[in-house]
C-alpha cells in the first residue's frame, strides 16, 4: 500500500468517526423532543408504564391536547407570549442597531468606546445576581409589577449588549462608510441613511439576533415568573407549572402543553434558520 493510499484510508476512516460522534451527540440532543413527541398521544397510564413504546396500551389519543389548552387557557398565554416576545424582539433589534451604528461610525469619541467597553463587560453579569434587587426596586418602590411593558423593558435591557455586540461587528466589517457618504450627498439626514442604507443591509445580522432573543424571550421562566403574578398575564412558560401538583402529575398534559409552547418557536426557527450561520458569522468581528 502506497503512502497516498494509506492517507486516503486514514482520511475516510477519520471522516467516518467524525460522522459517527456528530449522530451520537445529534440523538442525545434530539432525544427529549422525541420523548415529548411519543408520549404526547399516550395516556397518563401509560406513559408511566412503558415511556419508550411508540404506542399506549390504550391506544393513540389526543385527548391531551385539548385538556391541557382549557387547563393552562392556551389562547390567554399564548396572546401574552406572543405581544411580550414580538415587542422585546422587535425593539431590541432597533435600539441594538442604532446604538451599534452610533457607535461604529463615532469610534474617535471616548465616550462611544467607553459605552460600547461597558456594554461587553456587562454580558458577563448573570441575571440571577441582580434577580433579589432588581425585583424588589421595581416592586416596592415603583410598583410597576404585573405589567407586561416591564417585561418587555427588562427583556430588551438584559439583551441589548449582545445585540449591539453583534451589530457593531457587521456594520463595521460589511457595510462600507462609501455608502452612506453617498447617501449623505443626496440629502439624507443621519436617521435617514441608517434606515435606508444600513438598515435593510443587516438583514442577515437582524435575523439572527431575532431568533435567539425571540426564543430566548418565549422560553423564559424566571424572569416572567419574578414580574408577572396575576393569571391573566402569565406566559406559556408559567402556565405549564399548573400541571404539576403536589402529589402527583398528568404527564400527558406536561408533554402537550411543553409541544404546544415549542411550535411556534420551531416554525420560527425553520423559516429563519438559513440566516443565523450568515448573520453570526458577519456579527462576530469585535472592532
Amino acid at each position: 500500500m502506497t503512502e497516498n493510499e494509506k492517507a486516503a484510508r486514514q482520511k475516510k476512516i477519520a471522516h467516518v468517526c467524525m460522522w459517527i460522534v456528530l449522530l451520537l451527540l445529534f440523538f442525545c440532543f434530539i432525544f427529549p423532543f422525541i420523548m415529548v413527541v411519543i408520549n404526547v398521544f399516550k395516556t397518563k397510564g401509560d406513559i408511566v408504564k412503558d415511556p419508550l413504546a411508540l404506542i399506549g396500551a390504550h391506544g393513540f389519543t389526543l385527548e391531551n391536547f385539548p385538556n391541557a389548552m382549557k387547563k393552562m387557557k392556551f389562547w390567554t398565554v399564548f396572546f401574552n407570549s406572543l405581544i411580550i416576545t414580538s415587542c422585546a424582539t422587535v425593539l431590541t433589534i432597533f435600539v441594538s442597531s442604532m446604538m451599534a451604528f452610533v457607535i461604529v461610525r463615532n469610534g474617535r469619541w471616548k465616550f462611544c468606546t467607553l459605552i460600547f467597553s461597558l456594554m461587553i463587560a456587562s454580558m458577563v453579569i448573570p441575571f440571577q445576581v441582580l434577580m433579589v434587587p432588581l425585583v424588589s426596586v421595581y416592586g416596592g418602590i415603583f410598583n410597576v409589577l404585573n405589567h407586561r411593558i416591564t417585561l418587555i423593558l427588562l427583556h430588551v435591557g438584559f439583551s441589548v449588549s449582545m445585540a449591539v455586540f453583534m451589530f457593531h461587528g457587521a456594520i463595521k466589517t460589511n457595510i462600507p462608510i462609501a455608502l452612506e457618504e453617498a447617501a449623505t450627498i443626496d440629502g439624507c439626514s443621519r436617521w435617514q441613511t441608517w434606515w435606508k442604507v444600513v438598515f435593510p443591509l443587516l438583514k442577515p445580522t437582524i435575523a439572527t439576533v431575532g431568533i435567539i432573543n425571540a426564543m430566548a424571550y418565549w422560553n423564559d421562566y424566571l424572569l416572567p415568573s419574578l414580574v408577572l403574578t396575576k393569571k391573566e398575564l402569565y406566559t406559556i412558560p408559567i402556565a405549564t407549572q399548573a400541571f404539576y401538583g403536589t402529589y402527583s402529575t398528568d404527564l400527558g398534559l406536561v408533554m402537550a402543553a411543553l409541544l404546544l409552547a415549542m411550535l411556534p418557536i420551531l416554525i420560527l426557527y425553520v423559516f429563519l434558520q438559513r440566516y443565523i450561520v450568515e448573520g453570526v458569522a458577519s456579527g462576530a468581528v469585535k472592532g
